[in-house]
């Protein structure tokens, strides 16, 4: 599955970072500069939906284990690619990078700079439930039990492995925006040399 062999005209900014920690802010400052945005998460969604599952917290993430044990680890990411093919552009942003496993799959496939977002669990947690999305958790106990979840698949070595990180602690939606915008712009001037 994927592209056949990797295209060095194709880049991926590939956004990593636990729930709430601002990736979607940082992928949609993208958008607003011409980048086209593949969401991780809307692939999971999809795939809830069509397995006739409410597309909630507890079901996706069943969800989401199930499709990596069927398919292996990178299965959310080549489903990925098929969506990257689809919106025919040079510069996409994924939204939700998960693991090691991704990153490699995106980059046998385009130039890719991994870039976290990162937040504490106490920011992280006021801006999930600001943001009420229907996977969102509803209680700090469901938030830490997806943290776990999120964890086991092995988000925090993407994270680690970052080639840059960000922080959202204290940065409002606006500086978080400049930040990925600046950075991305840094790296597409250096990838052009």
């Amino acid at each position: 599955m994927g592209l056949a062999a990797a295209d060095t005209s194709l880049l991926i900014v590939a956004i990593t970072g636990m729930p709430g920690a601002g990736k979607s802010t940082a992928a949609k400052a993208l958008v607003e500069k011409g980048w086209k945005r593949v969401i991780m998460g809307d692939v999971i969604r999809e795939e809830t939906r069509r397995r006739g599952l409410a597309p909630d917290s507890r079901n996706t993430g069943e969800v989401m284990r199930s499709l990596r044990k069927e398919r292996g680890e990178a299965a959310v990411a080549e489903l990925c690619l098929e969506a990257i093919r689809k919106v025919g552009s040079d510069k996409v942003v994924v939204d939700g990078i998960r693991s090691t496993s991704e990153v490699k799959t995106f980059r046998h496939s385009a130039e890719v700079i991994l870039i976290a977002v990162q937040a504490s669990q106490r920011r992280r947690f006021a801006l999930l439930k600001e943001r009420g999305r229907s996977d969102d958790p509803l209680s700090y106990e469901m938030f830490l039990k997806r943290e776990e979840r999120e964890l086991e698949v092995g988000i925090g070595d993407a994270i680690a492995l970052a080639d840059e990180a960000i922080s959202n602690e204290h940065a409002t939606p606006e500086e978080l925006a400049s930040d990925i915008v600046e950075t991305v712009d840094r790296w597409v001037e250096q990838d052009a040399r």
